[in-house]
């Protein structure tokens, strides 16, 4: 599909209208996705996040992006697999639901995400992966205004696996 787009790089040098930050619940840093954020954006977006008292797991709050390559970053934090009797998949697909709510209040037209909770979260990367892409499917027939959803996976395994599920999703 020629509105989503999957690459392997570091998801604070993308340039898009929006990225999506993997954070924690206090949305003041960590490691991973967060701390690169956190380390592109520059000192005035922990600033910022302080003034949002932190986000539930499976909700999204917005902050500007300040020194990185997008005008802003919606925080989104997803559940810890704990096995995936926790309601761990709604978890996940209500991140990716807030998150394109988010993008479409902000009015964008791109949207920049990781594979949110499949590091340090250990959420199964292929699993994650089907509930990312059948959420952005349904969002670009929702929100018509998003033109362009870029997957930046950090590594080639998860490179690998969004381009593999994408193609069996076909969703064109």
């Amino acid at each position: 599909m020629e509105k989503i787009e999957i690459i392997q790089d570091d998801i604070a040098k993308v340039k898009a209208d929006a990225i999506v930050n993997a954070a924690n619940e206090s949305l003041l840093g960590g490691g991973g996705v967060d701390g690169a954020i956190h380390r592109g954006a520059g000192p005035e977006l922990l600033v910022e996040c302080r003034t949002l008292n932190g986000c539930s797991t499976g909700d999204a709050k917005v902050t500007k992006a300040y020194n990185l390559g997008a005008s802003w970053v919606i925080h989104t934090v997803g559940p810890v697999w704990t096995g995936g009797n926790k309601n761990e998949d709604e978890l996940l697909r209500s991140c990716y639901q807030k998150c394109f709510q988010r993008a479409s209040e902000l009015g964008i037209t791109s949207i920049a995400f990781p594979a949110i909770s499949t590091g340090a979260y250990r959420f199964p990367l292929e699993r994650a992966t089907c509930i990312a892409l059948e959420e952005t499917i349904a969002a670009l027939k929702k929100f018509l205004k998003i033109q362009k959803v870029i997957f930046v996976c950090f590594g080639k395994n998860a490179f690998e696996a969004y381009q593999k599920i994408l193609t069996e999703k076909n969703p064109i």
